[in-house]
């Protein structure tokens, strides 16, 4: 089969098409062909070598088609997502022609979205809901700051937060994508200087949840942004991974403020957290219709992936880059 191997830790240029051994599914996996995959900020991490030994091919998700489930419980050919559950960690990932996946990680779908539609959803739309609904429970009416908005997962969060009837308040570190932004369903669009706590307030805007994408440079700011009680939920570093330095709870952390974290990469598909729990199919009917703008701002080729993770590199793709490999 095809595939992309991370050659060496480094920039985009590691990346190197190959020719790999058709894998096997053990029992437990699903054997997936691969159509399309998004493009994710996790597999630079991967790639550069800041998380570590990982496996050669990255890639946490894809959309495909079953080639061979040896449980039985899906037919072949069948249209599925699949997405975490290791890959591009601790087995080889989705930039292959064919990937093994814990049946977990495999979510049957029903959609006529074409396949590089279908790929830019999985993991911002898995991730962002989990963390809405599960983390912050988050209630229609309620005000929601989404602090890294115009990232692809950023974006998903504003689309699904103001689907459920919550008020968005969305960040940008640039006033020239509020547009985009207010498109999507933002009320209000902050210009992050790093301190959006002071513009909550003077804005008179009282904040029930902040979804906090940035990560550990900003997080003393974002809990100081949220109401007294409110929720705070750390789900991505689009900030970089250094961590919170001299972070006291007695002086960092309000009153009353709950402060979590989630890790998609690490728990969804697992018991505790089942992807059955996320709504793939009602999300893909709303992906169709226009509700939430989820398709890919580009379509690369298979033999185009240096050139895409420079672009994903570069922070203006201001959505969701997907590989293709029709």
């Amino acid at each position: 089969m095809r595939a992309i191997v991370i050659s060496s830790y480094g920039g985009p240029e590691v990346l190197t098409a190959t020719e790999l051994p058709d894998p096997s599914p053990a029992d437990g996996d699903v054997l997936v062909r691969v159509r399309a995959f998004g493009l994710n900020h996790a597999e630079t991490y991967m790639r550069s070598g800041a998380w570590g030994e990982v496996a050669p091919v990255t890639g946490i998700e894809c959309a495909g088609t079953v080639a061979h489930d040896p449980s039985g419980r899906l037919a072949e050919g069948t249209a599925v997502v699949a997405l975490l559950g290791g890959m591009g960690r601790t087995r080889n990932g989705s930039y292959a022609e064919l990937v093994t996946v814990p049946a977990g990680n495999v979510v049957p779908v029903h959609t006529s979205l074409p396949w590089p539609d279908l790929a830019a959803v999985p993991e911002v739309y898995a991730t962002a809901w989990s963390a809405l609904h599960g983390n912050l429970a988050l209630r229609p009416g309620e005000t929601v700051l989404v602090r890294g908005a115009t990232s692809a997962l950023g974006q998903a969060a504003v689309s699904l937060a103001r689907d459920h009837g919550a008020t968005v308040v969305a960040t940008t570190r640039d006033a020239g994508r509020a547009g985009l932004l207010r498109e999507i369903g933002a009320s209000h669009v902050l210009v992050d200087d790093g301190q959006l706590a002071p513009q909550v307030r003077s804005r008179g805007i009282e904040v029930d949840a902040v979804l906090d994408i940035v990560g550990n440079s900003v997080l003393r700011d974002s809990l100081a942004a949220v109401r007294p009680r409110g929720r705070v939920c750390q789900l991505g570093f689009l900030g970089g991974l250094a961590p919170v330095q001299d972070f006291a709870p007695l002086a960092d952390l309000p009153s009353g403020v709950q402060l979590s974290f989630f890790g998609s990469a690490f728990v969804l598909g697992t018991p505790e957290f089942p992807l059955s729990a996320v709504p793939f199919d009602a999300i893909l009917a709303k992906v169709a219709d226009g509700t939430h703008r989820a398709r890919p701002v580009r379509v690369f080729g298979f033999d185009e992936i240096v050139e895409a993770h420079r672009v994903m590199a570069s922070g203006t793709a201001l959505g969701k880059l997907v590989v293709t490999l029709d």
